[in-house]
């Protein structure tokens, strides 16, 4: 019998077919091209849930900015989704637009380990960043106590795409670091050589270094 383990960053997503509130859809093919978060919640009609899809929604414009398209999923069925999304709507004036995921059977969350084994039948607060080739680029777990940061999710993103985009990375907090501000980081130099290139280039103005294995540039 194969065994079946929770997926890896750097892995392509697992190929899933879902029943979500915006009908049947397949995974990753149906956002080929796009980039997705897939975020698992423990149940419909619980408060902290409620404040983070309100939360996406309200951020939805920016992700919809980076070409990234979000998914819910929880074990609870269909029905009771729609319910919920209505309920949100009712109550607080946030039309809820991306689709829920149904995963009623559980095999969807066994499938990518959002299940907590002491916390019942019901999801922990995962968070999948997948790119638009559909390799999956993060992987964040949170209990189901503690609500989400959206604005990190958004950031991480943006981060993500920067440093495909530029070949670079990103310093804690980017882009408000305290001391680099915006800036990003160079690559640290493999050889001899291309340290004391990135020396000159510092001299030259072409980018900021504190040593040669931290260097660092405006975009």
């Amino acid at each position: 019998m194969e065994e079946t383990r929770i997926p890896l960053i750097g892995e392509e997503f697992p190929q899933l077919q879902v029943k979500t509130t915006h009908g049947v859809k397949k995974l990753p093919d149906d956002y080929k091209g796009k980039w997705f978060v897939l975020f698992s919640h423990p149940a419909d009609f619980t408060p902290v849930c409620t404040t983070e899809f309100i939360a996406f929604q309200r951020k939805k414009e920016e992700f919809d900015k980076l070409n990234c398209e979000l998914i819910g999923l929880s074990v609870d069925q269909v029905f009771a989704h729609i319910k919920w999304v209505e309920w949100i709507k009712e109550k607080t004036g946030v039309e809820i637009t991306f689709p829920i995921i149904a995963d009623d059977m559980g095999e969807v969350a066994k499938r990518l380990g959002m299940i907590h084994p002491k916390k019942g039948t019901n999801t922990v607060r995962a968070v999948f960043i997948v790119d638009d080739k559909g390799i999956i680029r993060l992987i964040l777990y949170y209990p189901q106590e503690i609500g989400r940061n959206i604005d990190e999710i958004v950031r991480a993103v943006k981060a993500l795409q920067t440093s495909d985009k530029y070949g670079v990375a990103t310093p804690v907090n980017w882009p408000e670091n305290p001391d680099l501000k915006d800036k990003v980081i160079v690559p640290p130099a493999t050889s001899v050589q291309e340290a004391q290139e990135r020396l000159k280039k510092a001299e030259a103005g072409e980018i900021e270094c504190y040593d040669w294995w931290f260097c660092y540039k405006s975009l």
